[in-house]
């Protein structure tokens, strides 16, 4: 192993970062009756009490400047047969719920038809992260779906995962 340092070199830990695997997820929400959302990989759970998870936004994002004033968001963490929806949510132009089926809650959360988990969030905190800004989301109401597999980014694909160790019982 050798060390590089980092200095000027974006590339290097751009491809140190996508060597690190994540879930995909889709924050959205109705806005005046329109369907807003992206795709975000940078996604983790923060807290059980309370019930916190966070999600990195890049600065600059006009779907985030929509959505960072609503009640209440949906995050759907997509299952692994969803790449290609992903990619859809993450399109700069074009519908991006073209073929999206989804569900909006009475307070205009949006979530993802198909996905292995939903959370219904509000804003917690937002917190500068470089040129991202860190959006910490309280969780108000979810559901599970613990037979659908996630749908893992790493190294500029979509993957699943494969087992290596028998489920415990």
């Amino acid at each position: 192993m050798k060390l590089t340092t980092i200095g000027d070199d974006v590339m290097a830990l751009r491809t140190a970062y996508a060597n690190l695997p994540s879930g995909v997820t889709a924050v959205c929400a109705e806005i005046d009756g329109e369907l807003v959302g992206m795709a975000a990989s940078s996604f983790t759970a923060v807290s059980l009490d309370p019930p916190l998870v966070s999600v990195c936004i890049m600065n600059g994002s006009q779907t985030w400047r929509r959505l960072q004033d609503t009640p209440r968001l949906g995050v759907s963490v997509l299952a692994a047969d969803q790449g290609t929806l992903c990619r859809t949510l993450g399109a700069k132009e074009g519908d991006r719920f073209a073929g999206v089926e989804t569900v909006v809650t009475s307070d205009g959360a949006v979530l993802v038809q198909g996905a292995g988990v939903w959370l219904e969030c509000e804003i917690h905190s937002l917190f500068p992260g470089g040129d991202h800004v860190i959006v910490l989301l309280r969780v108000l109401g979810l559901d599970v779906d613990a037979e659908r597999d996630p749908l893992v980014h790493h190294a500029g694909n979509f993957r699943g995962l494969v087992s290596r160790t028998p489920p415990r019982v």
